[in-house]
């Protein structure tokens, strides 16, 4: 069994890598050979440490990914989150491949935005909203500033002095920065990213502005929710895997009738992505295990 540490996977990883390889594994993710399992969640011992279990396979890879959050580490100097990605030996059932992938995680949920952004969003998108301060939002402003020539980037956030500490990392990206609130940022924002833990929505439908591109990536299980529904019914609305956006992701808040497309099926032009100029485009990124492995695969290529 091969196994890469958590400082060799952080090595390696890139924003370009990570962009490849969730592009192809949106893909995978559509077609009929790819067998996406239900998530398992648990708790560890103290009931506020969780940790989820994704589990996936195709004709080439199979396997699973556990992530772990850890509410206090950063008392101990350690990272909230952290990930194992195993990938099988599918001849005998062994574990060909154990991945340590906490860095690995943050730049694959990234991507997953990146590739959908860049697909559905105006390609004229200059403003961003990153809603949510935490470690995940930081790489999806590296990740999007990659896909498109942004002029600012309006970061709204609980805890000022976290949205200070992110304003100053993302300096190294020379883009204008500004702290702000929700109604202004949806206001001027061409894209919304929203990377929070929210339970209900963030901002209110009619702030939004015609044309704008939201990306949420937060809704990872039930009760979770970044978006209001009334944007619902007026947008193009994209996920990952539709049957899991639905139990587990944003859009387990649309109606039975919406219409879900994978973002797989744009990419491969089996279906329509943004209609016109106007038209709001919603992403949703529940995260799914088929991008671990591809990810994972991409990883032991360069090891």
């Amino acid at each position: 069994m091969r196994f890469i540490s958590e400082s060799e996977s952080s090595a390696l990883i890139n924003h370009e890598l990570a962009y490849d390889a969730i592009y192809q594994a949106l893909i995978a993710a559509t077609q009929p050979d790819t067998k996406s399992f239900p998530v398992v969640h648990g708790q560890a011992s103290g009931t506020k440490n969780t940790f989820s279990i994704k589990s996936s396979a195709n004709q080439h890879l199979a396997g699973l990914k556990v992530g772990s959050f850890w509410e206090d580490n950063p008392k101990n100097g350690l990272p909230r989150h952290n990930a194992l990605i195993l990938l099988f030996n599918q001849a005998n059932g062994k574990m060909a491949a154990a991945i340590e992938a906490g860095k690995v995680n943050a730049f694959r949920t990234a991507a997953s935005n990146a590739v959908a952004t860049n697909i559905l969003a105006r390609k004229n998108s200059k403003v961003l909203a990153i809603f949510g301060t935490g470690n995940q939002a930081k790489y999806e402003c590296e990740a999007l500033a990659r896909i498109r020539n942004l002029d600012q980037i309006l970061i709204v956030g609980r805890d000022q002095s976290k949205a200070e500490k992110m304003a100053e990392d993302l300096k190294q990206l020379g883009i204008k920065l500004k702290i702000t609130n929700a109604k202004e940022a949806c206001e001027q924002a061409d894209i919304i990213v929203t990377a929070t833990s929210s339970q209900s929505p963030l901002f209110k439908a009619e702030w939004v502005k015609a044309g704008t591109h939201i990306s949420s990536m937060g809704s990872d299980k039930k009760g979770k929710q970044e978006l209001p529904p009334e944007l619902f019914s007026q947008s193009g609305l994209f996920c990952d895997l539709n049957t899991q956006s639905k139990l587990i992701g944003e859009f387990q808040h649309v109606p039975e009738s919406a219409t879900l497309m994978n973002i797989g099926d744009v990419l491969l032009a089996t279906a329509q992505g943004r209609q016109s100029q106007k038209q709001i485009t919603i992403y949703d990124s529940s995260g799914l295990s088929i991008q671990d492995l591809y990810i994972a695969q991409k990883i032991l290529e360069i090891s």
